[in-house]
């Protein structure tokens, strides 16, 4: 568990220090290594064999490196195993991140660390919360790390212009790809990103300490108050689809060779993202969600171009 924990702290202080710039990249090694080291120890602690081998007829055969170690599983051989000790969303949030980088291991992808910040913050909390539960609290990273002090108003935060280019086509791709199979549980879970709504607090009492951010708890009065009135602001603004939603709907209306990649092209071929044409909209940087109007256009270059089933 040491390494593992290690490895968990130094993707925290390399992420938030100001002057490093490969963020991301560095981040996914890091925890990559913490979560497959953690499950090693959580397999080794239920004497679950982790190592690669070949079943012989009365023995196994191990599988060894060039300088005879043993090749242990890697996280993805972690996730697949059956008594893995980890919940749907927060499988997905390390899936999600180790195909990220095979899509970013060999260039820089500018604009991820605002595009997925909160599938990052998803996977700490999740590390933080699963290492206490299977080892203990004496495990946990909770109290090394405090809330940053911060050089701007976060209230007033500026999005680097970086953050709202265009992602490169195949992270882009990837994203949606991914995203549009996820189960709706398991995308609004904060195991999988986690999202949180910030309100400027103007009162306080003199003479009391007072906190920059305070959390309530979600089934309070307030939350549900807080979030009702989010959530009504939504509606009213027009109902969003994910890209998702629209290939699943295209399938049932009898197009079922329409998926994620058609759509990409297609928005791409009509320039759809362009804001002036009012087909949907970037609700955060790096994700766009369409309004119906859109879902006409889809529909009718469905039925132009394949016959319906």
């Amino acid at each position: 568990m040491a390494k593992s924990r290690e490895a968990a702290l130094n993707t925290a202080q390399t992420f938030n220090n100001p002057l490093t710039t490969f963020k991301t990249e560095t981040f996914i090694v890091l925890m990559v290594i913490a979560w497959m080291y953690l499950l090693h120890a959580y397999y080794r602690k239920r004497q679950v064999d982790y190592r690669y081998y070949q079943k012989k007829i009365q023995r196994r055969r191990y599988d060894r490196t060039k300088s005879g170690a043993y090749k242990y599983w890697e996280l993805e051989r972690c996730l697949n195993e059956e008594c893995c000790p980890l919940d749907s969303a927060t499988k997905s949030n390390l899936r999600f991140l180790i195909g990220l980088r095979h899509e970013i291991e060999h260039h820089k992808s500018a604009g991820l660390d605002e595009h997925l910040s909160g599938r990052y913050l998803a996977c700490c909390l999740n590390y933080e919360r699963v290492v206490t539960e299977l080892f203990g609290e004496k495990y946990g990273l909770g109290n090394a790390l405090t809330f940053t002090l911060q050089f701007r108003d976060i209230t007033k935060v500026p999005i680097p212009e970086e953050a709202w280019d265009a992602l490169p086509s195949n992270v882009a791709k990837y994203l949606q790809e991914f995203d549009a199979v996820l189960s709706d549980e398991d995308f609004q879970s904060p195991h999988y990103a986690y999202r949180l709504l910030f309100i400027r607090k103007l009162t306080s009492k003199k003479g009391q300490a007072d906190q920059a951010i305070e959390f309530i708890s979600a089934d309070s009065p307030l939350a549900k108050t807080v979030d009702h009135d989010y959530w009504v602001l939504k509606e009213v603004e027009r109902k969003k689809y994910r890209p998702g939603d629209i290939v699943r709907m295209m399938n049932e209306e009898g197009y079922p060779r329409f998926g994620i990649y058609d759509h990409i092209q297609l928005w791409k071929k009509l320039d759809a993202k362009n804001p002036g044409k009012g087909y949907g909209t970037e609700v955060v940087p790096g994700q766009w969600l369409w309004y119906d109007r859109w879902i006409e256009v889809v529909r009718q270059h469905c039925k132009e171009k394949y016959k319906t089933i």
